[in-house]
């Protein structure tokens, strides 16, 4: 398939350092998935604020991700800029705030991600109303879901329609939803929507809390998932950021390994991180890719692809990349 405007200008001009990283990770990531591979995709930071959706959905739309780790906050802000994008406020001198303006966004109930201010009245209480009926409902019935599958339900309920503000081709969770593309979502709890929650289990309106199932498991619900399509194609690993998105899932082949002794499931096939963190001390987010081998979770001859870069603007490049823009 010839390749668009993008994606020429991508293999002309990016050539050393991070750039040629970047058309390294995207061309091995293609050769992956077009040589009948899988490609699992983590996602970490702000993402969904950032609206990655406007690449990503169409990602998920042309299977080229099978499969996604995120944070409770990514889950949640894409279906927040779904219902509220016209709220939203965009704050491009926020480096220079001083507490007392800061101050004044709280009193106006307007939540800042760096640059970007989310209205908690139009975003976070719309999703919560919708949200909390299926919790309550569920909870009625004894019933228990993961915290995607509750907003599967919602946005393919169509409830959410009129209050759209943006093309829902746009948000890459209704891309998921449409696609029932396996999710897992480790943390939960810290987002907004979980910390709602728990606030509802607490004050008695959800009895069960068990009603959302949370994150062991969704290591369960990952372990036979991965062993039983890692048995018919190979499966990447592609992380955006660090911390639990790409912490929890890579962690699944070494359990499978030492734990559960499944020592015919083979490692991961392809990993790339896109990662503004510098290799340092102890950290996660800044580990390269080989440490990775003394865990068991990378072969050393696993392809393996480090851009240390912002991955609001590295994403959206190897995504337009691989859909031939």
């Amino acid at each position: 398939m010839p390749k668009g405007p993008i994606s020429r200008f991508i293999e002309h001009h990016y050539r050393h350092f991070n750039s040629a990283s970047l058309i390294d990770a995207a061309k091995a990531y293609e050769k992956l998935v077009n040589d009948g591979g899988k490609m699992f995709m983590t996602i970490a930071g702000a993402m969904s604020t950032a609206e990655l959706g406007l690449s990503l959905a169409e990602m998920i739309r042309q299977d080229k991700v099978h499969g996604i780790c995120c944070t409770g906050a990514n889950l949640e802000e894409d279906v927040f800029n779904l219902v509220a994008h016209d709220h939203y406020e965009r704050v491009p001198h926020y480096r220079q705030l001083s507490p007392t303006e800061e101050e004044a966004l709280l009193k106006r109930h307007m939540n800042r991600v760096t640059d970007t201010c989310i209205p908690e009245h139009e975003a976070m209480r719309r999703i919560e109303t919708a949200v909390l009926e299926e919790w309550v409902k569920a909870d009625k019935a004894g019933e228990h879901y993961f915290p995607h599958e509750f907003m599967y339900k919602i946005l393919l309920s169509g409830k959410l329609k009129s209050s759209y503000q943006i093309d829902p081709k746009d948000s890459w969770l209704m891309a998921a939803a449409q696609k029932n593309l396996p999710m897992f979502v480790p943390g939960w709890e810290d987002a907004t929507l979980g910390n709602m929650y728990a606030g509802h289990c607490i004050t008695g309106d959800v009895k069960n809390v068990h009603t959302v199932r949370t994150g062991i498991e969704y290591m369960m619900l990952l372990a036979e998932w991965y062993t039983e399509l890692t048995a018919r194609s190979p499966l990447g690993f592609f992380q955006i950021g660090g911390g639990i998105a790409g912490d929890f899932p890579i962690c699944v082949v070494p359990m499978l390994h030492q734990d559960l002794q499944r020592d015919n499931v083979p490692l991961w096939a392809y990993f790339c991180q896109i990662s503004d963190s510098t290799t340092s001390y102890g950290s996660y987010s800044g580990a390269v890719p080989n440490e990775k081998i003394t865990w068991g979770k990378l072969g050393k001859d696993t392809p393996k692809f480090i851009i240390e870069s912002d991955a609001t603007i590295v994403a959206p490049l190897i995504f337009a990349y691989l859909l031939g823009c």
